[in-house]
Protein backbone atom coordinates (compact mmCIF):
# COMPACT_ATOMS: atom_id res chain seq x y z
CA UNK A 1 0.00 0.00 0.00
CA UNK A 2 1.07 3.49 -0.87
CA UNK A 3 0.90 6.58 1.18
CA UNK A 4 -2.08 8.98 -0.71
CA UNK A 5 0.54 12.15 -1.23
CA UNK A 6 -0.90 15.66 -0.94
CA UNK A 7 -4.68 14.07 -0.40
CA UNK A 8 -6.52 14.78 2.62
CA UNK A 9 -6.62 11.18 4.49
CA UNK A 10 -9.33 8.56 3.55
CA UNK A 11 -11.97 7.47 6.68
CA UNK A 12 -12.77 4.09 6.90
CA UNK A 13 -15.92 3.56 9.24
CA UNK A 14 -16.21 0.20 10.86
CA UNK A 15 -19.03 -1.58 12.76
CA UNK A 16 -18.84 -3.95 15.53
CA UNK A 17 -18.32 -7.25 12.94
CA UNK A 18 -15.23 -5.66 11.41
CA UNK A 19 -13.34 -5.15 14.98
CA UNK A 20 -14.67 -8.78 16.03
CA UNK A 21 -12.49 -9.96 12.52
CA UNK A 22 -10.00 -7.71 14.09
CA UNK A 23 -9.73 -9.59 16.78
CA UNK A 24 -10.00 -13.20 15.49
CA UNK A 25 -6.50 -11.90 13.32
CA UNK A 26 -4.83 -10.69 16.35
CA UNK A 27 -5.41 -13.88 19.00
CA UNK A 28 -3.59 -16.90 16.97
CA UNK A 29 -0.18 -14.20 16.72
CA UNK A 30 0.11 -14.79 20.55
CA UNK A 31 2.68 -17.05 20.52
CA UNK A 32 3.18 -17.27 24.47
CA UNK A 33 1.15 -16.06 27.32
CA UNK A 34 1.14 -12.73 29.20
CA UNK A 35 0.17 -12.64 32.85
CA UNK A 36 -0.50 -8.38 33.07
CA UNK A 37 -2.26 -6.13 30.29
CA UNK A 38 -1.91 -2.36 29.95
CA UNK A 39 -4.45 -0.72 27.94
CA UNK A 40 -3.96 2.77 27.03
CA UNK A 41 -6.84 4.95 27.49
CA UNK A 42 -9.14 5.77 25.74
CA UNK A 43 -8.70 3.77 22.58
CA UNK A 44 -7.51 0.70 23.44
CA UNK A 45 -10.31 -0.12 26.40
CA UNK A 46 -12.80 -1.81 24.12
CA UNK A 47 -10.23 -3.92 22.51
CA UNK A 48 -7.88 -4.39 25.03
CA UNK A 49 -11.17 -5.75 26.89
CA UNK A 50 -11.83 -7.71 24.31
CA UNK A 51 -8.22 -9.16 23.72
CA UNK A 52 -8.52 -10.32 27.96
CA UNK A 53 -11.87 -12.12 27.54
CA UNK A 54 -9.93 -13.75 24.54
CA UNK A 55 -6.90 -14.55 26.06
CA UNK A 56 -8.04 -15.06 29.79
CA UNK A 57 -6.07 -12.27 30.74
CA UNK A 58 -7.16 -10.76 34.29
CA UNK A 59 -3.84 -8.77 35.57
CA UNK A 60 -5.41 -5.63 33.66
CA UNK A 61 -3.81 -2.31 34.01
CA UNK A 62 -4.47 0.87 32.14
CA UNK A 63 -2.61 3.77 31.65
CA UNK A 64 -3.35 7.65 30.63
CA UNK A 65 -1.03 9.63 28.28
CA UNK A 66 -1.08 13.21 27.26
CA UNK A 67 0.92 15.49 24.77
CA UNK A 68 0.69 18.82 25.05
CA UNK A 69 -1.40 20.34 22.08
CA UNK A 70 -0.54 23.79 22.05
CA UNK A 71 2.43 23.70 20.27
CA UNK A 72 4.13 24.03 17.05
CA UNK A 73 3.59 20.91 15.15
CA UNK A 74 7.36 20.12 15.01
CA UNK A 75 8.03 21.22 18.84
CA UNK A 76 4.67 18.67 19.87
CA UNK A 77 5.88 15.97 18.31
CA UNK A 78 9.27 15.71 20.29
CA UNK A 79 7.11 16.88 23.51
CA UNK A 80 7.17 14.51 26.54
CA UNK A 81 4.39 13.12 27.53
CA UNK A 82 2.68 13.90 30.86
CA UNK A 83 1.39 10.56 32.49
CA UNK A 84 -2.20 11.44 33.68
CA UNK A 85 -2.08 7.44 35.18
CA UNK A 86 -0.16 4.68 35.36
CA UNK A 87 0.13 1.26 37.04
CA UNK A 88 2.93 1.43 40.17
CA UNK A 89 5.66 -0.78 39.39
CA UNK A 90 5.30 -3.48 41.35
CA UNK A 91 2.19 -4.28 39.13
CA UNK A 92 4.61 -4.56 36.11
CA UNK A 93 7.69 -5.95 37.63
CA UNK A 94 8.85 -9.44 36.16
CA UNK A 95 5.78 -9.82 34.24
CA UNK A 96 5.40 -10.03 30.30
CA UNK A 97 3.02 -7.72 29.86
CA UNK A 98 0.83 -7.05 26.77
CA UNK A 99 0.48 -3.00 25.81
CA UNK A 100 -3.10 -2.57 23.74
CA UNK A 101 -3.96 0.59 21.99
CA UNK A 102 -6.15 0.77 18.86
CA UNK A 103 -3.83 2.11 16.35
CA UNK A 104 0.04 3.04 15.82
CA UNK A 105 -0.16 6.32 14.00
CA UNK A 106 2.74 7.91 15.28
CA UNK A 107 3.29 5.54 18.01
CA UNK A 108 4.25 8.32 20.52
CA UNK A 109 1.79 6.97 23.02
CA UNK A 110 2.32 3.21 22.53
CA UNK A 111 6.18 3.69 22.82
CA UNK A 112 6.19 5.99 25.72
CA UNK A 113 4.07 3.51 27.53
CA UNK A 114 6.14 0.24 26.32
CA UNK A 115 9.32 2.34 27.60
CA UNK A 116 7.88 3.06 31.28
CA UNK A 117 6.69 -0.71 31.66
CA UNK A 118 10.56 -1.63 30.44
CA UNK A 119 11.86 1.11 33.24
CA UNK A 120 9.77 -0.63 36.18
CA UNK A 121 11.09 -4.14 35.38
CA UNK A 122 8.37 -5.42 33.01
CA UNK A 123 8.88 -7.27 29.81
CA UNK A 124 6.08 -5.33 27.38
CA UNK A 125 5.26 -5.96 24.10
CA UNK A 126 2.72 -3.77 21.94
CA UNK A 127 -0.61 -4.35 20.40
CA UNK A 128 -3.08 -2.62 17.94
CA UNK A 129 -6.28 -3.29 15.71
CA UNK A 130 -4.79 -0.68 13.02
CA UNK A 131 -0.90 -0.24 12.05
CA UNK A 132 -0.23 3.22 10.05
CA UNK A 133 3.29 2.79 8.52
CA UNK A 134 3.47 6.34 6.96
CA UNK A 135 2.74 8.31 9.94
CA UNK A 136 5.24 6.44 12.32
CA UNK A 137 7.85 8.41 14.26
CA UNK A 138 10.15 5.59 14.52
CA UNK A 139 11.24 4.43 11.48
CA UNK A 140 11.34 0.72 10.40
CA UNK A 141 9.80 -0.04 14.80
CA UNK A 142 6.51 -0.94 14.53
CA UNK A 143 4.03 -2.86 16.90
CA UNK A 144 4.72 -6.61 18.18
CA UNK A 145 1.45 -7.61 17.31
CA UNK A 146 -1.50 -5.73 14.49
CA UNK A 147 -4.12 -6.45 13.22
CA UNK A 148 -4.38 -4.55 10.19
CA UNK A 149 -1.97 -2.42 7.95
CA UNK A 150 -3.90 0.91 6.88
CA UNK A 151 -2.85 4.62 5.93
CA UNK A 152 -6.45 5.77 6.46
CA UNK A 153 -8.31 7.38 9.42
CA UNK A 154 -10.07 4.63 11.13
CA UNK A 155 -13.64 5.32 12.62
CA UNK A 156 -13.55 2.97 15.10
CA UNK A 157 -17.98 2.01 16.19
CA UNK A 158 -17.54 3.54 20.18
CA UNK A 159 -16.37 6.71 18.48
CA UNK A 160 -19.36 6.90 16.04
CA UNK A 161 -21.55 8.27 19.33
CA UNK A 162 -19.60 11.12 19.63
CA UNK A 163 -20.84 12.99 17.19
CA UNK A 164 -19.84 14.18 13.89
CA UNK A 165 -17.75 16.92 14.90
CA UNK A 166 -15.60 14.73 16.97
CA UNK A 167 -14.84 11.98 14.53
CA UNK A 168 -14.24 14.89 11.57
CA UNK A 169 -16.49 13.68 9.32
CA UNK A 170 -16.49 15.59 5.82
CA UNK A 171 -18.82 16.27 3.20
CA UNK A 172 -19.72 12.91 1.78
CA UNK A 173 -19.40 10.74 4.54
CA UNK A 174 -21.95 8.97 6.00
CA UNK A 175 -22.31 6.89 8.85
Amino acid sequence: MQPRPNLPPRRVFLNWDDIDRLIDKLVPQFNHEFNAMVIITRGGLIPGGMLAEAMGITHILTAAVDFPAEMERNKALMAWPEFIQFPAEDKLRGRSTLIIDDVWGSGRTITAVKNRVSAAGGFPETCVLHFNPYRTLFGSSKPDYYADVTDARIIYPWEIDRGADRVMLGEGDRL
